[in-house]
């Protein structure tokens, strides 16, 4: 039993290095926004739309290409998904302007829109159910280590060999994360074909409406502060440069911990009481940002507890979502994952036009009240199909 446990765990780490790959590409431009701007001549807001045309080409991605794509062999799929996003980052690193870093960045986006909700699947399906959650949250756990080495790294990277070195990294780590895939991961045969219509099906359960919904709020309201970090801590703390690299070191540790902590916690208590809660922290810590991040201290203890808000939130709630979609949960990952970047795509447009109309520090409060709303989703139809359900019993 130690055996097989010890190789879906060797297995998951070799999909979370992947994630690593294209979470790093994801984030990346939070921790490049200054040599950007100062490289291309652009505003904060316009270096933002890096961030939106990833997450929008991910957005529409992710369910065409899930569909376009079902019939391969997933260790095919994984390694050609990785394969085209260091394809992409190479492409951003030779890219002659603005407008051709835009279109890298869409074809970035293409491979780990493949990528992440297929990995996710078959980790979950690679495992046994009372395990599920901790398989999820340790492929996840790519994507907060992104945060915690990827991003900062980046930024460092990118302040001795410009925004051209960093995405020539981020390259390498996903050709990398093709390479270990291929050779660690076993055959895995494509889940039951199904066409797109069908594909979107699953959302008929006014339950995973509501979890998509709730991830697009959520994201929304983390990403808006997180993408436009360094113009907030510059007003709140006054710090720029390395300062804010060490930060974003705090808010990925922070990432790290909650991640494995939330995939636990739905493991032992179920995922509506961890969800809750983690809403509920991460509501708090926005509304107090302003008044906490003052100091390189406070603003290294608060964005270590949003990075650990922040990132406990995706495991209970994908967990949630499999509960929901039996023989279908590669394919409410897939609608997950899109609500995911609609909502990453959303926070470079709301978050640009706050940062532009009010200010940076008004940013937290804005993805308070969006993170409260979340909130709300939650608690008022996490089972609206079974009360439904209920009363049309009771009817007969």
């Amino acid at each position: 039993m130690s055996s097989v446990s010890s190789s879906a765990a060797a297995r998951n780490s070799v999909l979370a290095f992947g994630a690593f790959g294209v979470g790093t590409s994801g984030y990346i431009v939070a921790g490049l926004l200054p040599a950007l701007t100062s490289e291309l001549h652009i505003s904060a807001t316009a270096a933002a739309q890096l961030v939106t045309s990833f997450a929008i080409a991910y957005a529409v991605g992710s369910p065409l290409f899930a569909a376009a794509t079902g019939r391969w062999e997933r260790r095919t799929l994984l390694v050609a998904a990785l394969a085209v996003a260091a394809v992409g980052n190479v492409f951003a690193a030779v890219a002659p302007g603005y407008t051709t870093l835009l279109i890298a960045r869409v074809v970035t986006a293409v491979g780990a829109a493949v990528y992440t909700p297929a990995a996710t699947a078959v980790a979950a399906e690679l495992t046994t159910p009372e395990r599920r959650g901790r398989a999820v949250s340790l492929v996840f756990g790519g994507l907060t280590i992104a945060l915690i080495f990827g991003v900062p790294l980046g930024s460092v990277i990118s302040q001795q060999f410009g925004y051209e070195g960093a995405f020539l990294f981020v390259g390498i780590l996903s050709l990398l994360g093709a390479i270990g895939v291929q050779v660690a991961l076993p055959k895995v045969a494509p889940p039951p074909v199904v066409g797109l219509a069908e594909r979107f099906a699953v959302a008929r359960d006014k339950r995973v409406v509501a979890l998509l919904v709730t991830t697009t709020l959520a994201c929304l309201a983390a990403f808006m502060v997180y993408t436009l970090v360094s113009p907030v801590l510059s007003a709140t703390a006054g710090v720029s440069g390395g300062t804010i690299t060490v930060l974003l070191f705090c808010y990925g540790i922070g990432g790290a911990i909650g991640n494995f902590a939330g995939g636990r916690a739905a493991d032992k208590w179920g995922p509506r009481k961890p969800l809750l809660i983690i809403l509920v922290g991460f509501t708090v810590v926005m509304v107090l940002l302003p008044f906490t991040a003052t100091t390189v201290v406070g603003a290294g203890i608060t964005l270590f507890v949003w990075g650990l808000a922040n990132w406990s939130f995706s495991p209970p709630l994908q967990h949630r979502l499999i509960e929901l979609s039996p023989g279908h949960a590669g394919l409410a990952l897939s609608l997950n994952a899109s609500a995911i970047y609609l909502g990453v795509g959303l926070s470079g447009v709301v978050g640009g036009a706050v940062l532009t109309s009010a200010g940076p520090t008004v940013l937290p409060e804005v993805a308070a009240v969006l993170a409260a709303a979340a909130m709300l989703v939650v608690l008022f139809f996490w089972g609206a199909r079974k009360r439904v359900e209920v009363r049309e019993e009771v009817a007969v």
